[in-house]
């Protein structure tokens, strides 16, 4: 006999932190714990306020339903929470911690052990020019080889400028420029800034324009100077049949998975499979859950054997994440086996 309990938890940031869709200043995540013959799992329901599909009236309703019907059958369980991602990807994660040796090794393996790190890229937030050209120097002195620099919130010829003065320095053999775009582009001015940017030989756009414009962004991206990963479009897409037609009528370059917002390892492993069956390109990414939530993404990623650099550098992000072995070094996320996890909750 399982039980099932959730609590929330308010992750503060050490500084704001700018998006295209406004200032942060906290997240909220929700713990889901699963206790069953004296073990214990943890998850974490990591909904995003603004982003997610699931970001509605009712969320904590479904939290409570799904405590109450913990022991019914997970096959039902798991679709009756289709339209709730976050809470599926804490019920995946709590069940595998729960059946893992301990809490916090969901998915052994080399990275686990320590062995081998997976290579990350930097996140530059927005803010002040001034701002993120600090970031990016930080970034640099401390190893990343690979930069995601946010963009749509200021001007965009600065936001040229401090990419133009990183390719003035360092080659696309040194350094690997994304960006990211959130959205922040109209159809009409899109493709000319996508010019723009691909004469700075940058590796990838996400999301150049609003998710829902499938027509439209089809069109940019059968044209692009430079290669699109798609985004928030692929969020509230539930369905294998859905996915698939995404896919297919869009065509992107890349296709970028935050596991708490597309459902979790499932979810994950279905986007993966139809990518591939496309030939398109994926990496995957947190999105701003604590180091538990982080951490079941890191090591399922790992799993993945994708050796391009991932998006999961954002675990230093809060002044009250939870002490763990993750540990982001020369560029690269690493499981540092000496350090103990501290979930004080």
């Amino acid at each position: 006999m399982k039980i099932a309990t959730y609590q929330k938890h308010v992750l503060n940031f050490k500084q704001p932190s700018g998006t295209s869709r406004g200032v942060l200043k906290s997240k909220e995540t929700w713990f889901l714990r699963i206790t069953q013959n004296g073990k214990q799992g943890i998850g974490e329901c990591g909904m995003f306020k603004g982003l997610s599909i699931d970001d509605r009236p009712d969320y904590e309703e479904k939290l409570q339903w799904t405590c109450k019907h913990i022991n019914s059958d997970l096959k039902k369980l798991i679709q009756e929470l289709t339209e709730f991602p976050s809470i599926q990807f804490g019920l995946e994660m709590a069940l595998k911690s729960l059946e893992s040796k301990t809490p916090f090794e969901l998915f052994p393996s080399e990275f686990t052990k320590g062995r081998k790190p997976i290579p990350i890229n930097g996140l530059i937030w927005m803010g002040t020019e001034d701002f993120m050209r600090k970031q990016i120097k930080e970034k640099i002195e401390s190893g990343f080889k690979c930069i995601k620099m946010k963009i749509g919130a200021i001007n965009f010829q600065s936001e040229v400028d401090i990419l133009k003065s990183i390719r003035k320095e360092f080659s696309s053999n040194d350094i690997e420029l994304r960006v990211d775009a959130n959205g922040a582009f109209s159809t009409s001015d899109a493709l000319e800034k996508l010019k723009i940017l691909s004469d700075l030989d940058i590796h990838s756009i996400e999301q150049p324009i609003k998710q829902g414009q499938i027509n439209e962004m089809a069109k940019l991206c059968e044209i692009t100077p430079l290669p699109i990963a798609l985004d928030e479009e692929l969020i509230g897409v539930f369905s294998k049949t859905k996915k698939e037609e995404l896919l297919k009528d869009i065509k992107p370059q890349f296709i970028i998975l935050k596991p708490t917002l597309v459902g979790g390892f499932q979810g994950s492993d279905d986007w993966i499979e139809i990518a591939k069956n496309n030939n398109i390109a994926w990496w995957i990414t947190s999105a701003l859950e604590s180091n538990i939530g982080l951490n079941a993404i890191a090591q399922y990623t790992f799993t993945k054997n994708n050796l391009v650099p991932q998006g999961l550098g954002t675990g230093s992000l809060f002044t009250n994440n939870f002490e763990s072995p993750l540990l982001v070094k020369n560029g690269a996320l690493h499981y540092n086996i000496d350090n103990s996890w501290n979930f004080n909750l």
